[in-house]
C-alpha cells in the first residue's frame, strides 16, 4: 500500500506546470548495509560557490565517489564537470534537475550547497528518497523548517549533517571541553563576530534570464521575481526571498559555537536586534550592520552577535569568530580551528591550540556505520544555530524586542512575529504537510 508521502510526491509531479519534463520523485529506498570496502556514491547539488569545496572534500576521501554534479545553471555545471574531469581524470554525470538525482538509486548521499531557500526542502526530499544528506549552513531558510528536518531524518532513518565544519575541529572540541571543565570559571556570555568585506552591490535592475539557466528551478520554493543579476549567483544572500543576511551566512558558524560553548540546548526568551544600511545606497535588503542580543534568564546566559561591514577593528584579535566570557577569564576563537585563553585579572595566557578536522569524513563515517550518533553536526544542532539567526532577523525586521517561548517555539502574544517563523512556498515546490 502506498504511503502518504509517495502519493504526495506523485501528485507534485502530476500537478506541476512543467509536467512534460518533470520527474517523479523516488519512493523510499531501504538503507544500504555498507561494508568495509563499500564506496559511498555522492551527488553534489549546487556547484557555483561552496559546492566546489564539497566536490574536493568528498573526492579526497578514499571510500567516496563523487558521481553526479547538479546545478540549474548549465553553463556553471558544464564548467565544473570539465574541471572535474581534468583534475580527477574521469568523467562525472551532470544533471540540472535535483529531482533526477533523487530518482537515481545509485546515489547514496547528496551534498547540498544550493542557495538557502532550497536547503530544507531539498534535504527533506532527499530523506524521503532514501538519501543521506550533508547540507550547507544554514540548514533552514526559515525557523519552522528546522523541526521538519529533524522529523524527516528520524522518520526515514537518514544521516543528516549540518555543514558547520568547526564542529569537527579538534581545537574547537578541546576549547568547548575547557569551557565545560571551568577553565575560565562560570561562563555567562558568548559573543559572535562577523566583520567581513562586503562591497556596494549597486542595483542592476531586471534583465533577461541568461542562456543555460533554468530560473524556475533556481527559484524553486521561493517566490518568483523577475530575474536580476543582483540575485544570481552569490548576492542572493542579501535578499529575504533567498538568503538571511550575514547572520544567516557566515554567522551560522558563530551562532552554532555560541550555543555549543555555552551549553544551551534551547532557544532564548528575550531577543533584541538593531541595525540597518548605513554605507551603500544599493539594492541589498538585509542589514549591513546588525547587533543582536539573546537572553536566557533561567540559565543566566547571554549571547551577543554582531555583523559589521567594510573597514573595522578586530576584537581580541578576531573579526570572524567568537569570544567567551567567564568569571575567571575569557576565550577567543579565531575562525574554525584556533583558540586562545586569558586567565585572571592579569589576563595570563592559558591553553591555546590550532587544529582542524574533516567534517566531510565525519559525515561519511556516520553514513557507512549507519549511525547518526557519530555526527558532529546533527539536525538538532542545525535547528538551534540556524533558528537563533532567524530569531535575530525577525527581531530586526519587526523593529522591537521580542519574547519567545522556547517550549512552544512561538513568540509570546505576537502574531506578526509568529508569521515570520515560516513562509509561503511556491507551487509545485511545496513543503510536505507530513514529512
Amino acid at each position: 500500500m502506498q504511503n502518504e508521502n509517495q502519493l504526495n510526491r506523485r501528485s507534485f509531479i502530476k500537478n506541476s506546470a512543467g509536467v512534460a519534463v518533470a520527474l517523479s520523485l523516488p519512493t523510499i529506498i531501504p538503507a544500504r548495509a555498507f561494508g568495509a570496502n563499500d564506496r559511498v556514491s555522492v551527488a553534489v547539488l549546487g556547484v557555483h560557490g561552496r559546492g566546489q569545496n564539497h566536490i574536493s572534500g568528498f573526492s579526497n576521501l578514499k571510500n567516496v565517489e563523487v558521481a553526479t554534479l547538479c546545478d540549474p545553471d548549465n553553463v556553471v555545471l558544464q564548467k565544473r564537470a570539465g574541471e572535474f574531469e581534468k583534475k580527477y581524470s574521469k568523467k562525472v554525470k551532470t544533471e540540472m534537475d535535483l529531482r533526477k538525482v533523487f530518482d537515481d538509486k545509485s546515489i547514496d548521499a547528496v551534498s547540498i550547497a544550493m542557495p538557502n531557500h532550497w536547503h530544507a526542502l531539498a534535504t527533506i526530499w532527499a530523506c524521503q528518497a532514501g538519501k543521506d544528506v550533508y547540507v550547507e549552513k544554514p540548514g533552514s531558510h526559515d525557523f519552522a523548517e528546522g523541526p521538519k528536518i529533524i522529523e524527516a531524518a528520524k522518520k526515514y532513518k537518514r544521516v543528516v549533517q549540518h555543514g558547520v565544519q568547526l564542529r569537527s575541529s579538534e581545537a574547537m572540541k578541546e576549547a568547548v571541553k575547557h569551557l565545560r571543565d571551568g577553565l575560565i570559571g562560570d561562563v555567562y556570555m558568548a559573543r559572535g563576530l562577523v566583520f567581513k568585506w562586503r562591497p556596494d552591490l549597486g542595483d542592476k535592475g531586471t534583465s533577461p534570464v541568461p542562456e543555460g539557466l533554468d530560473y524556475d528551478l533556481w527559484t524553486g520554493p521561493a517566490q518568483m521575481k523577475p530575474f536580476s543579476e543582483n540575485y544570481v549567483h552569490y548576492n542572493w544572500h542579501w535578499y529575504w526571498n533567498y538568503g538571511n543576511g550575514d547572520i544567516g551566512n557566515q554567522g551560522i558558524h558563530e551562532t552554532d559555537l555560541c550555543m555549543w560553548g555555552l551549553g544551551v540546548d534551547t532557544f532564548p526568551e528575550k531577543i533584541t536586534s538593531g541595525g540597518g544600511k548605513f554605507l551603500w545606497k544599493d539594492a541589498q535588503e538585509t542589514p549591513e550592520v546588525l547587533s543582536s542580543t539573546y537572553i536566557y534568564p533561567d540559565q543566566r546566559k547571554i549571547i551577543e552577535f554582531e555583523v559589521r561591514p567594510w573597514m573595522t577593528n578586530e576584537e581580541g584579535g578576531t573579526g570572524i569568530g567568537n569570544i567567551f566570557y567567564g568569571s575567571e577569564g575569557y576565550m577567543v576563537v579565531k575562525g574554525y580551528d584556533f583558540y586562545e585563553t586569558f586567565l585572571g585579572r592579569d589576563r595570563k595566557p592559558g591553553p591555546t591550540r590550532k587544529a582542524g578536522g574533516d567534517h566531510f569524513k565525519n559525515f561519511i563515517d556516520a553514513v557507512v556505520a549507519r549511525d547518526p550518533s557519530k555526527l558532529n553536526g546533527p539536525p538538532e544542532t542545525l535547528h538551534l544555530s540556524s533558528g537563533l539567526a532567524h530569531l535575530g532577523n525577525i527581531a530586526y525586521r519587526t523593529g522591537r524586542s521580542l519574547t519567545f517561548d522556547p517550549k512552544k517555539e512561538k513568540f509570546v502574544n505576537d502574531k506578526e512575529a509568529d508569521a515570520m517563523l515560516s513562509r509561503e512556498y511556491r507551487a509545485p515546490f511545496t513543503m510536505p504537510r507530513n514529512v
